[in-house]
């Protein structure tokens, strides 16, 4: 949870614009795919750098270039040269721990945004930092490393010419990748919700402290999700209303939406807050409860014990004068005598609903 300020602390002392990538090191290559396309016309290639990918851009063709792998620092400062972006941008985007926002620029639009992926063997969920740049004819996306959760509008785009992807501009393209980003949040919060019900019925049923460490690991995931969703929102309004023609008026009323999806995710976010709360304090009311149970137990054996305690103690004693002492029949009736004692008291419980 403060690797975020750990990783800040590497950049003390550097001056604003300073390009410092604050992931984990890797001698992997990266992937660059570079998509270009019109209602009629498409194209796509991949390489290692960017040179190996883009070539020269036709008129009236958008472009799409996705990089997945932010350690190699040469790809980033190609990229930097072929699209005039700014120091910042740089900056912001080899920083993972950055903050989901949209920033304005001269002759685009620079978004980033956290990627969340569920993993149903762990029961938990991964975080990764995406950053788009949005110009007027093109879209660059940046990944922390490799993957494949855009495979399918790279499918769409690659089917019919006949479909909005294809006929819209590089806005449109923009927000299909953040109305997918949004989507996953929610398989996530499908995923914690199984959770926090099957924790809730524990608790009901059983509560014991391997429950109470599940709700505080649960209630920690929350925090991160709180973290990666809630500036979303304003992300997202940002981008509804920035006066600016890269987001065209058609692409912002599918923005909207996504607007109002992020607003339910945050809802249920809250939701599921709420009832982790409530479930902190169920759980030490059912340590209560169970406590008064067993004490309950405990005194109702104590109080039945006294009594045949008090008649053992009298006949125990070996005193000449004690009735049935010297009977045969004695040790039958002093026996009988206690059976009795507690049956008597277990009847005398029940009509008191105290067992």
């Amino acid at each position: 949870m403060f690797s975020e300020v750990r990783k800040r602390a590497q950049k003390a002392g550097q001056p604003p614009g300073t390009a410092i990538y604050t992931g984990e090191k890797s001698d992997s290559q990266p992937l660059v795919t570079c998509v270009q396309y019109n209602g009629s016309d498409i194209s796509e290639k991949t390489g290692n750098q960017l040179k190996d990918c883009l070539t020269e851009q036709k008129p009236g063709m958008n472009t799409w270039v996705n990089v997945e792998g932010l350690h190699n620092a040469s790809l980033i400062e190609e990229t930097r040269n072929h699209f005039n972006l700014h120091p910042l941008t740089i900056e912001d985007i080899l920083n993972i721990e950055q903050r989901p926002k949209v920033e304005e620029f001269d002759h685009y639009l620079f978004v980033t945004m956290k990627i969340l992926e569920w993993l149903p063997k762990s029961f938990s969920f991964s975080i990764n930092q995406l950053s788009l740049i949005i110009g007027k004819d093109y879209v660059l996306s940046f990944h922390e490393e490799k993957s494949s959760r855009f495979n399918e509008i790279r499918k769409r785009l690659l089917s019919t010419p006949n479909q909005r992807l294809r006929q819209q501009g590089s806005d449109y393209l923009a927000y299909r990748i953040i109305d997918a980003v949004v989507d996953q949040y929610f398989v996530v919060l499908e995923g914690l919700g199984d959770q926090i019900e099957d924790i809730e019925q524990r608790i009901i049923t059983s509560p014991t402290p391997q429950n109470a460490r599940t709700v505080y690991r649960l209630k920690r995931q929350m925090l991160l999700l709180r973290k990666a969703i809630w500036p979303m929102r304003e992300a997202i309004n940002h981008l509804l209303y920035v006066e600016d023609e890269l987001i065209t008026k058609f692409t912002r009323v599918y923005l909207r939406d996504v607007y109002d999806h992020s607003m339910q995710a945050i809802d249920t976010l809250e939701t599921f807050r709420d009832m982790l709360s409530g479930m902190l304090d169920m759980y030490l009311s059912g340590l209560t409860i169970r406590m008064n149970e067993i004490m309950k137990t405990l005194t109702i054996i104590t109080t039945t014990v006294i009594p045949i305690t008090a008649l053992s103690s009298i006949y125990g004693m070996n005193l000449s004068g004690v009735p049935l002492m010297h009977s045969s029949w004695g040790f039958s009736i002093v026996s009988s005598l206690m059976a009795l004692i507690v049956i008597l008291m277990m009847i005398y419980f029940r009509r008191k609903k105290w067992i």
